[in-house]
């Protein structure tokens, strides 16, 4: 294995597959309807990476140091067979884990598929426990029972416990972390809050409308008792808590308040095979045309780009000379 390094000295240990721009939701933090209307056109077929090519690039990767993969879209449950793909990249020598993140509207038809398949874990997207603000916030009728009957199947299905991640906004569902919470206590699964982040150029994105970790957490603090709790690994995105009376634990993602890049070991591969090396690029490196026409070469091109990584993007936010316009998140996945 080279242990390949960037700029900053820091490995490259995860990488995030997106298999699909398509998804069944439109949330107007990532996918606003207002852009990805009916007359939006998505990736033909033959521009996704198949998913032999897929497995190739993150049989590369594990040879530099990733050793987690996360599956991502769009909605990868929208991506037909992709129990094949888990499969595969199961196989590579290196990889410890696959995982999935999903809005779970899926996951009550194929959480036994995935684990037959291999999926090592699950992250569910779950921003409101009503059903009033959730549709708004989905913006595609999905309710919040067919997430929570999606949670219990992956459960049941022995992806446990389930991950869930909630997108805070302020004045919109900042009044439900308390609830959110609660609900979650004691059920041996994970609830986290993300800051929302401006990702891409389409979702409208106000520094007034984040909600502060340290608001969360205080929050949370006030009616059930927190201690932090050390990471898991290096790199790790979410600020780890247990709660006091031995009820679990829940994690804040701090991107905008607490950037993390210093840590960051992850890359990005996009539905079309444009790895990115920031969740806020501006541009990618073509991997698709490589492995098509150099695939030998596939290697080199990808430790390059890795060596050449300086990014920062969340420490250095509120400079005018970043990049823009920057990829949206749902080629990416977040």
């Amino acid at each position: 294995m080279t242990d390949v390094r960037d700029q900053l000295k820091r490995p490259v240990r995860d990488l995030r597959i997106s298999v699909t721009d398509r998804c069944n939701f439109r949330c107007t933090y990532c996918m606003p309807r207002e852009t990805f209307g009916r007359d939006y056109v998505f990736l033909p077929r033959d521009q996704l990476l198949r998913f032999e090519e897929i497995t190739e690039v993150a049989r590369v990767f594990a040879g530099l140091g990733v050793n987690r993969l996360r599956l991502t879209g769009g909605e990868p449950l929208m991506r037909k067979g992709i129990e094949q793909l888990i499969g595969w990249l199961k196989e590579i020598d290196g990889i410890d884990e696959v995982m999935m993140t999903t809005n779970g509207s899926l996951l009550v038809r194929d959480a036994e598929m995935l684990v037959a398949a291999g999926l090592d874990r699950v992250t569910v997207s779950l921003d409101s426990l009503s059903d009033e603000v959730f549709m708004a916030m989905n913006d595609a009728g999905f309710s919040v029972a067919t997430v929570l009957e999606g949670i219990a199947a992956a459960a049941a299905a022995g992806l446990d416990p389930v991950k869930v991640n909630a997108v805070v906004k302020r004045g919109v569902n900042d009044g439900e972390v308390v609830a959110l919470a609660e609900h979650f206590r004691g059920t041996g699964h994970i609830m986290r809050f993300i800051e929302y982040m401006d990702v891409g150029t389409t979702n409208g994105w106000r520094l007034n409308d984040v909600v502060p970790a340290r608001e969360i957490v205080a929050t949370i603090n006030g009616k059930f008792p927190l201690e932090p709790v050390d990471p898991n690994h290096k790199g790790e995105v979410a600020r780890r808590y247990r709660y006091k009376d031995g009820a679990g634990e829940m994690g804040v993602i701090t991107s905008v308040s607490q950037p993390f890049c210093r840590d960051c070991t992850r890359a990005r591969l996009s539905a079309e095979g444009q790895l990115y090396t920031c969740l806020f690029a501006g541009k990618g490196t073509d991997l698709r045309e490589v492995i098509r026409t150099e695939p030998d070469k596939l290697g080199d091109v990808i430790s390059g780009v890795w060596s050449a990584r300086s990014d920062r993007y969340s420490e250095r936010r509120s400079e005018a000379s970043l990049p823009f316009p920057k990829v949206e998140m749902s080629y990416i996945g977040g």
